[in-house]
């Protein structure tokens, strides 16, 4: 039996988007040249911007395709950053291509956090009343490590009173949480539509008209800002993917079965991240911290019983640094390397959610008993 429990990482193309996709692959023109080959692709990269527009709630020219969730975090940051020189303020527990991002550019500093993950409201609020300082706030809609979803129109509301502009990266959670971008009202934000069931490769920034940004890539597409032919498969994709999407069948229910079922069974484990009961938690995530087990000797171990699932991000998997999520909201040192992040697709069988059961109790405890040895 092989079970896929890391959708946050990405999704699997479903079988009519493998059909849709080979009946473009004839396709092969430059959708920037002038003659007969390009009107196609130039066609469905025009459809594909609307589907996008429509699935946001926004306006088709708000619409950037970029190549990849960094990519769209990338031009936003340094794009806003180079064209303004505006002070930034940004989450400390962001994705990784924000962190980095931030760390070559000056006048950048971290807000706090509380050991959920959430943002300090009113930390923010001091800050922006003690600056004279039209700020930039690059918060991420959902932690897709920890599952904690941010209070976001609370804390536009309180950046747009202050005069400042916000990025929202949304890739964490645009897979369970719809952007309606006219109610959310951020200046800028930023998917990936792998996550969405699309080919990777593809991105997208949403932009408001009035907000001017410095070129990621220096060319004539995407208006400027993305220079370089456009990934016409990837995009067509996205299409595609946002048009068949459902949010009807996001369901918290299989997260809950497994995590009553580690509550009850596996001692010495607690949720990390925003509570299961509060609200406001990814629910197709589950971020558990199994006390005195080395996550990635877990992680292996789950995987030689058929059963796929992360330590965290994808991003960090390379590395053995701890996660800056994780420090971030001052969990102990001990226990940092001790967690497993479950993603789910909604999908999942009853009979698979028990094989998980019963491999996870098992694999915790040899990992356990060689440990106490």
């Amino acid at each position: 039996m092989k079970i896929y429990l890391d959708n946050a990482a990405t999704s699997a193309l479903s079988d009519s988007m493998k059909e849709y996709l080979i009946s473009l692959l004839d396709y092969y023109g430059n959708p920037s040249s002038l003659h007969s080959t390009a009107e196609k692709p130039k066609q469905i990269i025009s459809e594909s911007r609307q589907s996008v527009a429509e699935f946001i709630n926004t306006d088709i020219k708000n619409i950037y395709f970029t190549p990849s969730g960094s990519a769209s975090n990338t031009l936003a940051i340094r794009g806003l950053y180079l064209k303004h020189n505006c002070t930034i303020l940004y989450s400390p527990i962001a994705h990784k291509s924000v962190l980095n991002c931030v760390k070559s550019l000056k006048n950048a500093y971290p807000l706090k956090v509380d050991g959920k993950g959430f943002i300090e409201f009113n930390d923010l609020k001091e800050w922006l009343d003690t600056h004279n300082v039209n700020p930039f706030v690059i918060i991420d809609f959902a932690n897709s490590e920890i599952g904690t979803i941010q209070n976001v129109k609370n804390l536009v509301d309180l950046i747009h009173f202050y005069n400042g502009k916000v990025y929202l990266d949304c890739t964490g959670s645009v897979t369970q949480i719809p952007m309606d971008m006219k109610s959310i009202e951020a200046d800028m934000a930023g998917f990936s539509g792998h996550k969405l069931g699309g080919l990777k490769g593809c991105g997208v920034l949403y932009k408001k008209a009035d907000i001017e940004l410095e070129p990621l890539i220096y060319g004539s597409q995407e208006l400027g800002l993305i220079g370089g032919t456009e990934n016409f498969l990837g995009i067509a994709s996205l299409g595609k993917a946002v048009k068949d999407y459902d949010y009807s069948s996001i369901s918290p229910f299989n997260r809950d079965y497994l995590y009553d079922y580690i509550t009850n069974n596996i001692p010495d484990s607690y949720l990390v991240g925003a509570s299961i009961e509060c609200g406001n938690r990814l629910p197709h995530n589950l971020y558990m911290c199994f006390c005195g087990v080395e996550g990635q000797s877990l992680m292996i171990l789950l995987d030689m019983n058929g059963i796929q699932v992360s330590t965290g991000s994808a991003c960090n998997s390379g590395s053995l640094s701890a996660s800056a999520a994780l420090s971030a909201i001052g969990m102990k040192e001990q226990d940092i390397h001790s967690c497993i992040r479950f993603t789910f697709s909604g999908q999942e069988t009853k009979e698979e959610l028990d094989y998980v059961c019963d491999k996870l109790k098992q694999c915790v405890a040899d990992l356990r008993s060689l440990n106490a040895e």
